[in-house]
């Protein structure tokens, strides 16, 4: 046999030979000792799954915590918001009792000192026989004036006019005359008729010969709007008739204008339902009042004016 394949079979068969010199307790005891490292890797391979689902578990622990978090930094949030509207109340409120406190001790100021006015003008009226007289001859002559101030009136818009379209009536020291508005204007507008020119002349005829009295002219319509370029609705249409009269007894006849008062009612304070013809005209109307001074009536008041 050569050399060389002497050697080749030597170390091919060198582990075969040492195999067989490892003693069979040692080969035993390595087993042993692989087996129990292979059960601890396991162990430690189960240990290691359980850390990681723990780890897990702890994350979504976590971002639950953080949403919880943020859930209730908003809630706070929103109570530091509703706090501070609360407190905002609580200070309104307080300054609004404080002025009502204040109006309070002002209307109870005023109330002592109306209770003391009261109080002294009824001992002086108790103790005044003559202002109570007085006050009595006062009401007593305004019925006796107005009641004639009404017959004459009636005795002079009588002749040529249609009682329908007149009206004339006495409450308490006031005379009304309703006058309707066929008689005063021209349809739909604050332009008198000549027949107005008529009536109110002899209307101005008494009113100077009262200088005592003023004369409040008043406008009414029914609900029938209107509206064009010169009216803008039924107040202003009833302003309008009112001025007319007015300026008409001024300019034309003469009447002081610081007796005459001017005024509209639009198509409110009726006389009847605008349901029917009938009832709109009898609303459209110009009322005439004629009435004492206020001034008179606060002399009259005047416990200071009462005879010696």
């Amino acid at each position: 046999m050569r050399p060389f394949m002497k050697m080749f079979f030597y170390v091919a068969a060198t582990p075969f030979l040492s195999c067989k010199m490892v003693p069979l307790a040692t080969h035993e005891a390595l087993k042993t000792q692989l087996d129990a490292a292979n059960k601890q890797l396991g162990k430690c391979g189960e240990s290691l799954n359980d850390y990681m689902n723990k780890m897990t578990a702890c994350e979504q622990s976590k971002e639950k915590l953080k949403g919880e978090l943020q859930t209730s930094q908003k809630t706070v949030q929103i109570r530091e918001e509703q706090i501070k509207d609360l407190k905002e109340q609580v200070t309104d409120s307080r300054n609004l009792r404080d002025k009502q406190v204040n109006q309070v001790g002002e209307l109870t100021v005023l109330s002592q000192s109306a209770n003391q006015n009261v109080k002294e003008t009824l001992n002086q009226l108790e103790k005044k026989d003559k202002y109570i007289h007085l006050l009595q001859a006062a009401k007593t002559k305004a019925d006796s004036i107005n009641l004639a101030l009404a017959v004459n009136l009636k005795g002079v818009l009588s002749e040529g006019i249609s009682d329908k379209d007149i009206d004339i009536k006495v409450d308490k020291t006031v005379v009304f005359v309703n006058l309707s508005d066929k008689m005063l204007y021209q349809s739909g507008s604050a332009s008198l008729t000549p027949k107005a020119n008529q009536v109110l002349q002899k209307i101005a005829q008494i009113i100077e010969s009262r200088p005592e009295l003023e004369v409040m002219v008043e406008g009414y319509t029914d609900n029938v709007s209107i509206r064009n370029t010169c009216i803008e609705d039924n107040w202003d249409l009833s302003v309008k008739r009112a001025t007319s009269v007015v300026r008409v007894l001024q300019k034309n006849y003469g009447i002081n204008p610081n007796r005459l008062i001017a005024a509209g009612r639009g198509e409110y304070n009726t006389l009847a339902a605008n349901d029917s013809e009938a009832g709109r005209a009898m609303n459209r109307r110009t009322r005439i009042i004629i009435l004492p001074k206020l001034d008179q009536f606060y002399d009259l008041l005047n416990p200071n004016n009462v005879p010696k």
